[in-house]
């Protein structure tokens, strides 16, 4: 029998993947404590900073199960991707409270 984890544990854990496969760039001492960089793209990658607490968030979640499903666990930009539009992405992290 297999013992399922909350998504508050999976998506920690995909965070912690991605970061670790990836190399850091310079920037990465321009993120404050409990947030972390990810970059949004559709045809051009634009990098946000978002609270950690968005982790926590169903919908979130879903867009890290669809970066996990898209580009595994490597993200080649250092931080973690999203497959999504600008737009979408921003609508959706100013209603969970992240802008």
């Amino acid at each position: 029998m297999a013992i399922r984890m909350p998504r508050i544990i999976q998506a920690k854990k995909i965070l912690r993947r991605s970061l670790s496969n990836g190399s850091r760039t310079p920037t990465y001492t321009d993120i404050p404590k409990g947030y972390f960089a990810i970059y949004v793209w559709e045809q051009e990658k634009k990098r946000h900073v978002v609270p950690v607490s968005l982790l926590s968030e169903p919908l979130f979640q879903d867009l890290l199960h669809q970066a996990e499903e898209e580009f595994g666990y490597n993200h080649p930009m250092g931080a973690l991707t999203i497959p999504c539009s600008e737009d979408v992405f921003t609508d959706l992290a100013s209603r969970l409270g992240a802008f």
